[in-house]
């Protein structure tokens, strides 16, 4: 890292008027300078108000030392000074005697001859334990890198469930490694970057750690995008001694007002820049110029009590005019990490705007080192409901995992559910939820109780009624509306709308117990389509030997098993069907049948598409005419987009035919329904009727006694007094369709049953 992200995060203590940084922790460690010594550490043992053992610590050396004798880093210096760098690293954090031995012994297990009862034997259960934990796992069946990492990743959570010591001193390790990634080809360096972006600096951010998420963001994207690091670092460089001189003005503006107050101690009063990677996501993630992002300038107000934080926020609001909006009230409702502080972006007399962060000791502890300053200041956690309060959240994701029978899910619900960007909705009663940005109204209600999801038939947001895709945003309040049906359940559709993994897991967790024959059916049919589409022409005699793998690799006993888990949703068929083709190419590559071609003949002479034969176009229904198996249908062959399937009576295929344009007709073809089509279409379909109470209900109770699933429904008076019922179901052709409407007909007061566009 340069000079210059060094002294943008400088803190300059009020107090003394000397320079002192907030990230001393990392930051004191000249120039990442990698020849650390034994010495070094003993030195800084010496040093440290805590107390430690010291011979335990030495013996730990010394037996790494001689593990790792004769290898090298990248870099070429012996391996033994990364141990060192990272046991240098959680001192600073203030770790335990077990933690700093661990990172001493963090790769003797995976790197050499070394074993777990040996270090058992010499360090005892807990040291053995933490360095199990953050061992990899090696000889085990994966298919992918990336299912490697995501099996890493879920033992290492699965350890920090019982101990967070684990992720601390995972989170320091890969930041040295962070430090010194120059030396690794460059592939690793953006491979490593990539995965410290998406999982470790997430984890970082939960834990609280702000200083170690902060800098593993930096030097990630100093990697992934140079060139933006490099003109965020050169706009930071130009404007440094003005950005320096307007820091000290309003700190000394803050101090002199603060010396006519009555507090119990004087507060610091310190100085700060934001993060080049928080900038960069202002500026080019939000589309922001460099002016708009407010909060790149901040001071910091430490006070004694939380009564003095609330009183020096009115002094700041007397002496600066606060901007709209940008006062946040993190004391009454703390960040999902425990984040506990009062944020107001205030405008200076030189006009430049500003964010005031005030706090009291112990949130700046909290704030700096999160879960960490436990063990710095408190001796770790104290209690085991309050440490399994705190890790709540890694037990929610390897169980969010375990529904999905992938273990790639691990990996992609660290990057969504634990993104710093979260948003903080209310519950009628006051109680407020933390959720990710873009959640739903059903993730909000599953974060209240999975019964109260499972349940959920509206919500009201402010007040108003939204759809249950509706997308929550900070402060509003959310009423969930329940049915009163012990039988009722989630919708599968529901899978596609929620943002948060822990609510698609609860929806499929409900779907795999209460709906198996369903999902079989489902799964069976999903992988049959994407067999055809893939030309996996396979007899269905031969799919168990062929899968074998597959539903043992996904912990499933049997065939339908895996059926049942594509249906609910716990198998994507989108990240197997390409290992699938290449083993089936393999294995029957001689066998392949040619490609049936597009055109087949029809019985009347003309040539026609067979629809179920389209393995290579995208196929999709036309919205004006809603085709159903059944109707007389033609092909429309767009732009990029595959073939559009209209019905012969749509209004803009009658269109193209009073035109007769030779160019325009050159793009509609014959297609026709296969013999053995099964296709579930939306269709829509409208009732006019003669207004009277109880006409809706008449309406549902045909529908659900014909057993048609409802997409949608609708009701309205017209200006004449008749009502029109519209409503979108899914049906399997034109016959079904018909004997429907039939029914429809037959209810007291209906005037007409048509179709509709949906």
């Amino acid at each position: 890292m340069t000079d210059e992200i060094k002294k943008s995060d400088e803190m300059v203590s009020e107090s003394d008027g000397t320079k002192t940084s907030s990230d001393d922790y990392f930051r004191d460690i000249p120039e990442f300078d990698d020849n650390f010594t034994i010495e070094m550490l003993i030195q800084k043992i010496l040093t440290d108000d805590r107390q430690y053992d010291l011979s335990k610590i030495v013996s730990a050396y010394e037996f790494a030392a001689k593990a790792h004798e004769g290898q090298k880093r990248s870099s070429g210096q012996a391996y033994i000074i990364h141990p060192l760098a990272v046991a240098y690293i959680l001192l600073e954090l203030g770790m335990d005697t077990d933690t700093i031995c661990a990172a001493l012994l963090h790769d003797v297990v995976e790197d050499t001859p070394a074993t777990l009862d040996d270090l058992k034997k010499r360090f005892g259960q807990d040291v053995a334990m933490l360095v199990d934990g953050v061992t990899k796992l090696s000889k085990i069946p994966i298919f992918t890198k990336e299912e490697q990492q995501a099996e890493n990743i879920r033992k290492i959570l699965l350890a920090m469930s019982q101990d967070i010591r684990v992720m601390i001193i995972k989170l320091c390790d890969r930041l040295h490694n962070m430090r010194t990634l120059k030396y690794r080809p460059h592939d690793k360096q953006r491979n490593t970057a990539l995965e410290t972006m998406n999982i470790y600096a997430p984890l970082a951010h939960r834990l609280g750690i702000r200083a170690v998420k902060e800098e593993l963001e930096d030097l990630a994207f100093h990697y992934l995008d140079p060139y933006a690091y490099t003109e965020i670092e050169h706009i930071l460089e130009n404007k440094k001694e003005e950005r320096e001189a307007f820091i000290e003005i309003i700190k000394s503006r803050i101090s002199q007002r603060f010396r006519s107050e009555d507090f119990a101690e004087p507060p610091q009063v310190d100085g700060r820049v934001k993060s080049i990677y928080g900038i960069y996501k202002k500026i080019f993630l939000n589309h922001k110029n460099i002016d708009e992002v407010y909060d790149k300038y901040a001071v910091r107000i430490i006070v004694s009590s939380i009564s003095e934080c609330y009183n020096v926020l009115g002094l700041i609001h007397d002496m600066f005019r606060p901007l709209p909006n940008r006062f946040k009230d993190y004391i009454s409702t703390p960040k999902s990490n425990n984040y506990r502080s009062l944020h107001t972006t205030v405008l200076g007399k030189e006009g430049i705007p500003f964010e005031v962060q005030i706090r009291t000791w112990e949130m700046h502890e909290e704030a700096e080192y999160g879960i960490a300053a436990h063990w710095k200041y408190k001796e770790g956690i104290q209690g085991r409901d309050k440490m399994e309060q705190r890790l709540a959240w890694v037990r929610q994701i390897i169980e969010a995992q375990q529904t999905s029978d992938d273990v790639e899910e691990i990996v992609r619900i660290i990057k969504t559910d634990l993104a710093p960007e979260d948003i903080v909705v209310m519950t009628p009663k006051g109680k407020s939820v933390d959720l990710p940005v873009n959640s739903t109204v059903i993730d909000f209600a599953y974060r209240i109780h999975t019964q109260i999801g499972h349940k959920t038939i509206g919500a009201k947001v402010d007040g108003r009624i939204v759809p249950l895709d509706y997308k929550l945003q900070t402060g509003q309040i959310c009423e969930i509306l329940i049915s009163k049906d012990p039988d009722k359940g989630p919708n599968r559709a529901w899978l596609n709308i929620v943002k948060t993994n822990e609510a698609r897991s609860k929806i499929r967790s409900w779907f795999k117990k209460e709906r198996r024959e369903e999902n079989i059916a489902e799964g069976k049919a999903a992988i049959e389509r994407e067999f055809k589409r893939h030309r996996i022409n396979l007899d269905q005699s031969k799919y168990e030997e062929f899968l074998a793998d597959d539903f043992k690799r996904h912990n499933c006993e049997n065939l339908d098993d895996f059926f049942a888990s594509i249906g609910y949703g716990g198998v994507l068929l989108s990240k197997i069907i390409p290992r699938l083709r290449d083993k089936f190419e393999k294995q029957y590559g001689s066998e392949v049948p040619s490609v049936v071609p597009l055109i087949q003949p029809k019985s009347n002479g003309r040539g026609s598409i067979i629809l179920d034969q389209i393995d290579d176009v995208l196929v999709k229904f036309a919205q004006c005419c809603n085709p159903l198996p059944g109707d007389d249908i033609v092909g429309f062959i767009t732009r990029g987009h595959g073939i559009s399937v209209h019905t012969t009576k749509c209004s803009n295929y009658k269109a193209v035919l009073s035109r007769n344009n030779e160019e325009e007709m050159s793009r509609w073809v014959d297609i026709q329904w296969s013999d053995h089509s099964s296709s579930q279409l939306q269709t829509s379909f409208e009732v006019t009727a003669v207004d009277r109470v109880g006409l809706v209900y008449d309406i549902t109770a045909i529908l659900l006694e014909a057993r048609v699933p409802i997409v949608h429904s609708a009701s309205r008076v017209m200006k004449n007094g008749d009502a029109i019922f519209e409503g979108t179901i899914i049906i399997s052709n034109t016959d079904q369709l018909k004997n429907l409407f039939e029914k429809l007909r037959k209810i007291k007061g209906v005037i007409t049953v048509e179709r509709s566009a949906i």
